[in-house]
């Protein structure tokens, strides 16, 4: 099938009435999808916390695009990878589809409504309004592509390949392929399918005939098997292409081809082994994700899913949950490409409303399209272990709770019987009206805000016979139970449920000491998924840490007050960076040998401070401060170790034991002097490790591609843009506001890790966030992209990146 991208030519402006007609106020411009209609839009207070004080709206985006002549005798379809949400699809001003799922893949079939020989325009509108708990984005925001094919044709996302019969010799790959048939006559073909590896070479091929009657399609398989196969996994992600072609009889020509990339892994579970690919038994060490890509707002790019995959595993993650939708296909890839494991995830809600317009509205009648969408695009991915039915679902602990928990687990093994069930189960939030007085204030709070009311009580009423009785059917429908804040049950379980087999599928990120070590002490328990591994729109300020005898403080609960706009609860945060967090981790996980130095802002030393149960301390990995020399100042030392002594210009300053206040964290109370902080850990005595941090030097502007090229088949370019001194010791608080140009491409978005802001990711100006900030670049063409970032007292910065 010719595979077209249809992301370029679109436009998109407000949804007018039928009898309105657009004025310089609401005229649609043009932009490239993927696209964000939400990002650029004013905020204000009124538009609430959830999204980040980011409006809704209702918008429309139209194409024109030529249709020859000769598509006369071809399938033309329009397949779209997502719109959020309540898309309504039409071609030349008549209606084709509608889809109201904001997150499930599409498609239109355009046949009926095409005007041959002459321009087509289609059109597609879509609606977001109070339907969410987070930022969602809106519009066309994952690609669209336009597939034209012969009237007999291999189906879209027609080809599975799996392989559930491996040993060391070979694996056995089961391929099954669609054929679709659109004339009105019977049609018998030849499917060739060949198996080649990612080195290119051919490992096996197979062949079948293949008849469709008129207007109906035919399944025809094959198993072949891999000689030697190279299994996929966390270390090795290999991976193998098959490539299908269907010619006609008379002759052989090909009337039709596609390729389907697929893995070969081995997945057991149980509560002696855990979880174990390809034999091997695999801790999964999780990131809760939203599916928005900061500065470029909730869009799904290609080079931004594989680049925010790529860091992840970087500072030691090995899986992620999509939180809480279907993940995009690029992310997908991107696991796929990187050897790491995917929950991917249904649905927020079922039946029962979380907020006032959500996927909760007609569930009911959608929930097996919902599902099918899903598995369809996800079954060639072996990065996907985990298909989650839900997160703190409302009716799950009632007996028609566990009747939809059963029903929708089911649906899921009938379509792919080989991945694992799951359900991120909130035992306090399916029981809030039995919960009791404890609970009476939570219950017309938002889930978030109850559970930071809580606090410790959250695990003993989760541990509670209430609890474990509510949710005992529900839970026993799924293969792995996911318990989100629930680790309390971990011993519990292993008693009462001893075939049980539990993940964390989300956790406070300050416990992940204790949390990992239940991991490694409980076999039942395979993994741990934190709120959350990169930080994101919406759910504004959730994590923030707020100085409480300040002027602006507003003692508002979770919600963070305008303008937050962050979560302000990941390890990275949206641009990319590394925090103190992401290495305390690293260090939780036994991944770290060296310890991390985390410095208390001196400024605010001794401030009373309150923080939420995703709150991290304000904590910045610098020892460059605008304070005068003997300031006060409180310095962390997050190591795994006996003791850590600290040191300046070679002179020590304390030692002290690891561990005795807060789990693989030193707290040293000294002064603020210019010079090399130093930490050095010991463990028996002897030395073990040892980190510095300097004080800078002068400083400059400097802008730095992260790679200096756009591959031919890529989008996007990323410039880290920051002031530091020679030496790269980065100045976290003489921050400017930075204006870029852009030449050869233009600029697809700016911003910072600063989570209470009004800046726009549009640019083109930001400022600095502890003396970092991140634009990103797209190519409009081959050539030379170059992009030029100037600030007050600063030389300009310049960085290059050629796109191929």
């Amino acid at each position: 099938m010719n595979r077209i991208s249809f992301v370029d030519g679109w436009t998109v402006g407000p949804k007018l009435g039928a009898f309105e007609s657009r004025d310089a106020a609401t005229a649609a411009v043009p932009v490239a999808v993927p696209h964000d209609a939400l990002r650029d839009l004013p905020r204000s207070a009124d538009e609430g916390v959830h999204s980040g004080y980011i409006p809704g709206g209702v918008f429309e985006y139209s194409k024109t695009f030529d249709v020859p002549l000769q598509w006369r005798d071809k399938s033309v379809r329009v397949e779209f990878e997502g719109v959020y949400r309540d898309a309504s699809v039409y071609i030349n001003g008549d209606f084709a589809v509608h889809e109201a799922n904001g997150y499930t893949a599409f498609v239109v079939d355009a046949d009926p409504f095409l005007r041959f020989g002459e321009p087509n325009t289609i059109t597609v509108e879509a609606r977001v309004h109070k339907d969410s708990r987070w930022y969602t984005g809106g519009g066309i925001y994952r690609p669209v592509h336009l597939i034209v094919a012969d009237p007999v044709h291999i189906a879209l996302n027609g080809t599975v390949a799996t392989s559930t019969d491996i040993d060391d010799e070979r694996a056995i790959v089961e391929i099954a392929t669609r054929i679709e048939n659109k004339t009105r006559h019977t049609a018998t073909r030849r499917l060739n399918w060949v198996v080649v590896d990612e080195d290119g070479a051919e490992s096996a091929s197979g062949t079948s005939l293949v008849t469709v009657l008129p207007g109906g399609s035919s399944v025809a398989r094959v198993r072949l098997p891999l000689w030697n196969p190279r299994l996929w996994g966390p270390d090795a992600p290999h991976l193998y292409r098959v490539q299908s072609v269907l010619t006609e009889l008379d002759g052989g020509a090909e009337s039709d081809a596609d390729e389907t990339r697929f893995g070969i892994r081995r997945l057991q579970l149980d509560t002696k082994h855990g979880l174990r690919i390809n034999g091997v038994t695999l801790d999964l060490r999780g990131a809760c994700l939203h599916h928005d890509n900061g500065p470029l707002g909730a869009v799904s790019v290609a080079d931004a899913e594989e680049r925010r995959v790529r860091l992840l595993k970087a500072a030691g993650f090995n899986a992620i949950r999509s939180a809480h939708n279907p993940a995009s296909r690029a992310l997908l890839d991107a696991c796929d490409l990187h050897g790491v494991i995917v929950m991917d995830e249904l649905t927020d809600v079922w039946t029962k409303s979380k907020t006032s317009f959500d996927a909760s509205i007609g569930f009911d009648e959608r929930w097996q399209r919902d599902i099918a969408a899903l598995v369809t695009k996800d079954i060639n991915h072996p990065s996907v272990v985990l298909y989650s039915i839900g997160n703190e679902i409302l009716e799950l602990a009632t007996p028609h709770g566990a009747t939809w928990s059963r029903r929708l687990a089911e649906e899921f093994r009938a379509l792919d019987p080989t991945r694992f069930i799951t359900n991120g189960i909130n035992g306090i939030i399916a029981n809030l009206d039995r919960i009791g007085e404890a609970m009476a204030e939570a219950e017309a709070s938002d889930p978030n805000t109850m559970m930071a009311n809580m606090g410790e009580k959250m695990a003993l009423a989760n541990a509670s016979s209430l609890v474990t009785d509510s949710t005992e059917e529900s839970a026993a429908v799924l293969d792995v139970v996911g318990f989100n804040y629930a680790d309390s049950r971990y011993a519990l379980d292993a008693e009462l449920f001893p075939n049980r087999v539990i993940v964390g599928s989300e956790t406070f990120p300050d416990r992940i000491a204790s949390l990992w070590a239940d991991v490694r002490r409980f076999p039942h328990v395979i993994g741990d998924f934190t709120w959350t591994g990169w930080d994101y729109i919406g759910e504004a300020g959730i994590g923030r840490v707020d100085y409480t005898d300040g002027e602006d403080y507003e003692p508002t609960g979770t919600a963070g007050p305008y303008p937050y706009l962050l979560g302000a609860c990941g390890d990275i945060d949206i641009t990319g960076h590394r925090l103190p967090a992401s290495y305390y981790r690293e260090i939780a996980y036994g991944l770290r040998a060296d310890p991390a130095i985390a410095v208390h802002r001196p400024q605010h030393h001794g401030r009373p401070t309150i923080k939420t149960p995703w709150s991290w301390d304000d904590v910045v990995s610098s020892w460059t401060w605008g304070v005068p020399a003997g300031s006060p100042v409180t310095v962390d030392v997050y190591a795994d170790a006996d003791e850590v002594e600290l040191c300046l210009d070679g002179t020590v300053l304390a030692r002290s034991a690891i561990g005795t206040q807060l789990p693989l964290i030193a707290r040293f109370e000294t002064e603020y002097h210019p010079g090399a902080l130093t930490a050095v850990t010991y463990t028996d005595g002897a030395e073990v490790s040892r980190t510095s941090l300097h004080t800078a030097g002068r400083p400059a502007l400097v802008a730095r591609a992260e790679c200096g090229e756009i591959a031919s088949n890529g989008v996007l370019g990323y410039v880290v843009i920051t002031i530091q001194d020679a030496g790269e010791t980065v100045l976290c608080d003489s921050d400017r506001l930075v204006t870029v140009e852009v030449s050869g491409g233009e600029l697809a978005g700016i911003g910072s890790g600063r989570v209470r802001t009004e800046e726009s990711f549009a640019g083109p100006s930001c400022t600095t966030y502890d003396g970092r900030l991140l634009a990103i670049v797209r190519r409009t063409g081959p050539g030379e992209i170059r992009l030029t970032a100037s600030a007050t007292g600063f030389d300009p910065a310049v960085a290059v990146i050629t796109a191929l």
